[in-house]
């Protein structure tokens, strides 16, 4: 998002295109997209084997509340541990492991021997080790692309692994679990394996780091990244408002099939069409991440504008009742998401100082997934007070605060705006 002050915008005219067909990138991106791939047979076929194995909801539930806890506990440490290591031997020995783990467990779902313990054992030791991998990523894509290409970098990234999670892994893993109940859990084992090896093969070096401090500790280090986190204001406020639209979209997410079938009155295929065209907006948001920024004249103009769309957009899902309208609209919410996601990404990396972007991505993400259980229980409480299409209205009113939120980033410290809607410079 941010480009240190030099009034450069982001788009087709940057000259991001070479950088980007290297084969460092195209390896990096090759890993994302398989991983990804893996985890939506594993999202898919996980709560469905949950189901089989219990009847129970609050179990069933336990299943994905365990893919959040780790990073409210591990998350700050994590980004300790990539500012500590080489985020590409850090990103390969993760995914290795997690083959392994994905590996065994596909042998205990084979043999019958994979009961709901496991399940949530399995769901926790997964992400506690993505809080690992996922801050070390963000730390090594700067340096495999240079720093203006980072935007356009971000949106290819997110794109493939949209595409690649929601409209290749997701719809393949019904069909592989027709075929046996392990196969979806053995190729994402086997994905994460082949993402080790393209991860391994690309000789970026290590990011630059700081002089160590004498006495330095984990929990001293964890410290000074959310502080230099609180002390950037383009990226406290930034935070700040990605923490109030996530209780949103938790909101919305944990109750989309309320407010569909619900307050629309659709069917299961109703539903399909919802979701599919908020996962076509999403593809489409990240292709066209750098026309969007140069047509809104900057990019934190861009920011604005995509709350402001999400917001509109929320609206209208959660006020009009026809189907096809409501997918129009959460493609419009998607696309919009997406760009904001791309944004928001790359001003992370851009303005975080040498050796801190992996806590400083730590702590942006924590307060990030922080939000996201709190508005499902309350999407699930209003909606059960005041109607399935109030969800989609509460996040609306949440996205609209946390657009509020961005308006400083838009003027210098006297006041004065800054050039073209673009984001400062890192105050001092």
């Amino acid at each position: 998002m941010a480009d240190s002050g030099t009034g450069t915008k982001a788009g087709p005219a940057a000259g991001t295109g070479g950088p980007l067909r290297g084969g460092g990138f195209g390896r990096l991106w090759g890993a994302a997209a398989v991983s990804r791939f893996g985890d939506a047979l594993r999202g898919t076929a996980l709560p469905l084997l949950a189901y089989a194995l219990t009847d129970d909801p609050l179990l069933i539930s336990l299943v994905t509340a365990c893919g959040f806890v780790p990073w409210l506990l591990f998350g700050l440490l994590g980004g300790a541990v990539a500012d500590r290591v080489d985020p590409r031997r850090a990103m390969w020995a993760v995914d290795v492991l997690r083959g392994l783990l994905m590996a065994g467990f596909a042998l205990a779902v084979a043999f019958d021997r994979a009961g709901i313990a496991l399940l949530l054992a399995l769901s926790f030791a997964l992400t506690t080790l993505q809080t690992l991998f996922d801050n070390a990523a963000t730390a090594l894509l700067p340096a495999v692309v240079p720093k203006e290409a980072l935007a356009a970098a971000n949106a290819r990234l997110m794109t493939g692994q949209e595409f690649a999670g929601r409209f290749l892994g997701g719809p393949l893993a019904p069909v592989l679990l027709a075929l046996g109940a392990a196969l979806p859990f053995l190729a994402d084992a086997v994905t994460y394996l082949v993402a080790a090896v393209l991860v391994a093969s690309l000789r970026a070096a290590p990011p630059p780091r700081g002089p160590a401090a004498a006495g330095r500790t984990v929990r001293r280090e964890i410290g000074a990244g959310i502080r230099q986190l609180w002390r950037d204001r383009v990226l406290r406020a930034v935070c700040v408002s990605v923490a109030l639209g996530n209780v949103g979209i938790g909101a919305l997410i944990a109750t989309l099939v309320v407010v569909v079938k619900g307050g629309l009155g659709a069917g299961d295929f109703g539903y399909a069409v919802v979701t599919t065209g908020y996962g076509i907006g999403l593809v489409l948001g990240g292709l066209l991440a750098d026309r969007t920024i140069a047509v809104a004249g900057g990019r934190g103009r861009t920011l604005l504008l995509a709350g402001a769309v999400q917001t509109v957009a929320l609206v209208g899902f959660g006020t009009l009742r026809t189907v096809w309208l409501a997918a129009l609209l959460l493609g419009l919410f998607g696309f919009a998401g997406m760009v904001w996601n791309v944004l928001e990404a790359t001003a992370v990396q851009q303005r975080s100082p040498a050796g801190m972007l992996g806590r400083i991505s730590a702590a942006f993400r924590t307060v990030s997934v922080a939000g996201t259980p709190l508005g499902a229980l309350c999407g699930g409480a209003a909606a059960a007070a005041f109607g399935p299409n109030t969800p989609a209205l509460l996040a609306a009113a949440l996205l609209a605060l946390g657009t509020a939120a961005l308006t400083p980033v838009l003027h210098r410290r006297d006041g004065a705006p800054s050039g073209g809607g673009q984001i400062p410079p890192i105050a001092p």
